[in-house]
């Protein structure tokens, strides 16, 4: 069990390392440019990862407060159909050339504006990054397969607390996938 939230905590700060990748390779003036009007720039991006972070953390920081650790802890955990589901929508999708399969229009509260500054927004990151590995990291012990979670991107969408850890890193893949093709 506590390998497996090891391995969310790991792509969180590998997404953390990508972010910082990107800050460096584009510059301030490029940042929130959009190279194809029909796609994000790389600020946009990332502001939607901070969207959707900011959407997370009070729900899993509620719903860690709501369920303490058991004694003795499950001994794994795993995602319920609607998390595998989402967990293949999330990402990577596949693909064929630069045409992606599985796109997804997101809800209007999730479009970022992306004007703010490139080192705003790679604060911004920086500081939900690490409140989701803190909360990753304190959901050892929890009982995640029975905590329901209601999507912010849909509330008829629900899953459970293991799920939805799996599902953020995912998607931060996603996007940073996205980002990173921009300026490539």
């Amino acid at each position: 069990m506590q390998h497996q939230l090891n391995r969310i905590s790991a792509e969180f700060k590998e997404a953390q390392q990508r972010v910082n990748n990107l800050a460096a390779a584009v510059t301030p003036d490029r940042w929130s440019v959009r190279r194809n009007p029909n796609r994000w720039s790389v600020g946009e991006c990332i502001a939607h990862l901070n969207l959707t972070a900011q959407a997370y953390v009070p729900l899993l920081t509620a719903a860690w407060e709501a369920h303490p650790p058991l004694d003795p802890p499950p001994a794994q955990y795993r995602r319920d159909f609607m998390g595998w589901v989402l967990g293949y929508a999330a990402g990577p999708l596949p693909g064929f050339g630069t045409f992606r399969f599985g796109r997804v229009k997101t809800v209007a509260s999730f479009v970022p504006t992306g004007d703010a500054s490139r080192d705003v927004t790679v604060a911004e990151f920086e500081t939900t990054q690490d409140a989701q590995i803190q909360l990753t990291l304190m959901a050892e012990g929890r009982p995640l397969e029975d905590m329901r979670m209601v999507s912010p991107f849909d509330a008829k969408v629900k899953y459970n607390a293991y799920s939805c850890l799996v599902l953020l890193p995912r998607h931060q893949r996603r996007h940073l996938w996205q980002a990173e093709q921009v300026w490539g």
